[in-house]
């Protein structure tokens, strides 16, 4: 069998049903065979097939497949590799490679065959794994070992580099051929641990629970609100932890980290016990103060990832393991406990809630679009969307900290790598993953102009994305940041930045568009999104958004995280 033709069969397999690519001369036997089971879609940039299989990964939980040629095609790879490594999503790059006899190898030269590049050395700080593959007959084995690697503990990307003589090689290998599962996790935790949690558990009087990503990567969001409800412990999330709770289940507090919600900064900085699940305590989650973080508090952190605990807060009990097991283990555990509400911790975070809702925390130019009042009007009008995917910059943070996420939905976007230019080819990939339903992308001027090319992708597949265009003509969230400490030098962000009519070039790729600039239009325009005649169509609506909006609230500068601009004085438990 042909080296191409086994990895078709293989993939398909494995359910994969898409692979997301762009073409090139060291992929052609890889396109040629992958068409015979499965579908191939064609991107317009290899980052953006990098997003798009980023994407499918953290809707399916199988590994998202992108593929690129050598050289520019492996190396314009990384930065979606790098978001899946950061965000623990599961993927496998596959890069074509010059000929075997074309690679340079010791030589104190450059480069011998054209294009070649050491991708997989650039790749493995970003990456579990990385394979050369030199050997013909080891392709059955790295593969196999690939989607090991790929989905189990934390999740994360590996790369496959092919030599083109390797992928035109004849193996004999049975397809059925499994490999030894040598990467099995330890399944167990201490009894002592769990009791003294219980212990703690039943004494707090402010008790919270901290949702990360791990809960979404483990898909465990049910077992994660079973526990929550049989402990009666409110939950906090980080940004890729929004979606893990109903915005209207009791238990939901908000939106945590450098811009969270001002109610949920303040009940995770006052908690006497925290219960961390599947998130890393990084500055962006509690704030530059340590000290404040850890005194007065127990803090039980549970991860697959050892090395995350007790790295920049010190102190955490530390229970190593999967989450779907610590939940099953757990929930069997307390199996005939009960647990009492902590009534006077529930009623201070509903007066916190009604004292800072996020909808007055900006300051807006009269008769201009409130960006948070959006998001609430946004998510009224959008029940039938399936995930809104938001890019990165101040649009990122008005949608975490507003969105009226519905049971059925789930929220994407790059945290860990920050990456411009994710939101609009990762909605290709969330919608291949859901059989084309209807997704939403919010999306700044700035993010849009990084992949903009990908709405002809959009358009040729007749997905039904919807496309927010938060256009504030400049790059706010660091103009923000010019303001607070560059006395308004706006090199970058206004001064040599500008921004096409994106309504104009959504028209030029044959996507129905419309603008609004005003908040007596929003009701209306985000109705338009999902009408009989739009419904199952893309449209683009660019949501015209002063330049001087800024994200708010906001940790102040080496503050701890209850303490956010612009300043405001908490209540007390008494609510005075």
């Amino acid at each position: 069998m042909k080296v191409t033709d086994f990895i078709s069969k293989y993939l398909a397999e494995k359910r994969i049903k898409y692979v997301f690519e762009l073409a090139g001369g060291m992929i052609t036997h890889l396109l040629d065979s992958l068409t015979t089971y499965i579908q191939i879609i064609t991107m317009h940039h290899e980052q953006s097939a990098a997003f798009a299989a980023d994407a499918y990964g953290r809707a399916s939980g199988l590994p998202g497949i992108a593929l690129a040629t050598s050289g520019p095609g492996a190396t314009n790879l990384l930065t979606g590799i790098a978001s899946c490594y950061f965000d623990s999503v599961p993927a496998i790059f596959i890069t074509g490679q010059v000929n075997r006899h074309e690679l340079k190898g010791e030589r104190l030269i450059r480069q011998l065959g054209f294009q070649e590049t050491d991708i997989v050395n650039m790749a493995t700080p970003i990456t579990k794994a990385t394979f050369l593959v030199s050997d013909p007959n080891t392709i059955p084995d790295i593969f196999e070992k690939a989607f090991q690697i790929s989905t189990m503990g934390r999740p994360g990307p590996v790369l496959i580099d092919i030599p083109m003589d390797v992928q035109r090689s004849q193996i004999e290998i049975e397809i059925t051929k499994q490999i030894e599962n040598k990467l099995a996790i330890s399944k167990s935790i201490d009894l002592l641990v769990l009791s003294e949690l219980v212990d703690n558990i039943t004494k707090a009087q402010r008790p919270i629970i901290l949702a990360g990503r791990g809960v979404n990567s483990a898909f465990a969001t049910n077992s994660l609100k079973f526990l929550a409800e049989r402990l009666r412990i409110p939950i906090v999330t980080t940004l890729l932890a929004i979606d893990v709770i109903e915005f209207n289940h009791p238990l939901r507090i908000g939106f945590i980290g450098s811009y969270g919600n001002r109610w949920a900064n303040i009940a995770l900085g006052e908690s006497d016990l925290i219960i961390v699940l599947g998130s890393r305590l990084d500055i962006r989650q509690t704030g530059a103060d340590t000290k404040f973080f850890e005194k007065k508090r127990k803090v039980y952190h549970v991860d697959c990832d050892k090395c995350e605990i007790n790295n920049r807060i010190k102190g955490c009990v530390p229970i190593v393991s999967d989450l779907n097991f610590f939940f099953f283990f757990f929930i069997k555990y307390t199996d005939f406990l009960v647990f009492t509400e902590k009534k006077e911790w529930y009623k201070y975070i509903n007066e916190l809630k009604e004292r800072w809702p996020d909808s007055i925390e900006l300051d807006v130019v009269e008769n201009s679009i409130n960006p948070n009042i959006f998001m609430h009007q946004l998510s009224n009008s959008s029940k039938r969307a399936k995930v809104y995917l938001s890019d990165v910059g101040a649009h990122q943070m008005w949608a975490a900290q507003s969105l009226e996420i519905q049971i059925h939905q789930k929220f994407y976007t790059s945290a860990g790598m920050g990456a411009m230019g994710f939101a609009l080819p990762a909605s290709i990939g969330a919608s291949f993953a859901f059989d084309k339903e209807p997704v939403v992308v919010i999306i700044g001027d700035g993010c849009m102009q990084l992949n903009i090319q990908e709405l002809q992708t959009i358009v040729r597949n007749k997905l039904p994305v919807k496309i927010i265009v938060m256009n504030n003509q400049c790059l706010g969230m660091i103009r923000q940041f010019q303001d607070s400490y560059f006395e308004s030098r706006y090199q970058s962000t206004h001064w040599g930045y500008s921004a096409p009519n994106f309504e104009k070039v959504a028209l030029a790729y044959g996507i129905i568009s419309k603008t609004i600039s005003t908040p007596q239009e929003v009701k209306e325009a985000v109705d338009w999104l999902w009408c009989d005649d739009n419904k199952n169509e893309p449209v683009l609506l660019q949501v015209m958004i002063d330049s001087n909006t800024n994200v708010y609230p906001k940790i102040a500068y080496g503050k701890p995280i209850t303490e956010m601009e612009p300043f405001a004085k908490p209540l007390d438990m008494e609510g005075t």
